[in-house]
């Protein structure tokens, strides 16, 4: 079995649910005894929110690059970035180490295509929603992004910075978000992403007819299925 490294605490709460997934994977695919090879660096996130908030993402980069490059050092073959919005940074993380990283948005595009989804909404931090590091690699594989108005992408950030990241789950909070996920099936979306690894933390799929893609999810099972 080959050992995933994981750059978590962005935050805490979903890097829980990661490796949650990856052992849980794990153990229903190998059976026994059964459990990942698991090697975790898990960052303060403080430091990280100001990044990205000042708009440092040189700074990020150089920090989670570090984290990388002592994953690998410690016997990693491979690294995920347990968050969607700090994937912004892989490319410049991945000059530094040799080995790959697995790509959330890649992992979720196989995803949708597997389900022939072709138009999908998209929720995350204001970062995933409105850059294009994101959603480039949703649209080179034919897929259609919506995103939600400028006042909803305001909502959705605001709740996952201020509520979500702190372990703060409101029912309020779920029911903006439903509303907000009407407006985009309304626009054509076939399908959701739930795009921040903490949104899951919120919303599931009970909670829509809609198909929902939750990238935490999606991303862990495709970590430990890769390492097997």
């Amino acid at each position: 079995m080959k050992t995933i490294g994981m750059i978590g605490g962005m935050s805490w709460e979903s890097t829980v649910t990661y490796y949650r997934i990856i052992n849980e994977t794990i153990k229903r695919e190998l059976g026994g005894f059964h459990s990942a090879k698991i090697l975790l660096y898990s960052v303060d996130f403080d430091e990280i929110e100001k990044y990205q908030s000042s708009g440092e993402w040189d700074k990020s980069a150089d920090l989670l690059s570090d984290a990388a490059e002592r994953l690998e050092k410690a016997g990693a073959d491979f690294i995920i970035i347990c968050t969607n919005t700090m994937h912004k940074v892989a490319p410049q993380m991945s000059k530094h180490i040799s080995i790959p990283i697995i790509h959330i948005a890649e992992a979720t595009a196989e995803k949708l295509k597997e389900r022939g989804i072709t138009t999908v909404g998209l929720l995350g931090t204001k970062y995933t929603m409105t850059q294009d590091f994101y959603k480039t690699k949703l649209t080179d594989s034919g897929i259609k992004v919506v995103i939600p108005n400028d006042e909803d992408i305001e909502t959705v950030n605001a709740v996952i910075y201020n509520e979500l990241c702190l372990g703060n789950i409101r029912e309020e909070s779920k029911e903006k978000y439903l509303a907000i996920i009407k407006k985009l099936a309304d626009s054509g979306a076939q399908g959701v992403i739930l795009g921040c690894t903490e949104i899951g933390l919120l919303i599931r799929q009970e909670d829509l007819d809609l198909p929902v893609f939750d990238t935490t999810l999606i991303h862990a099972e495709k970590a430990a299925l890769s390492a097997i």
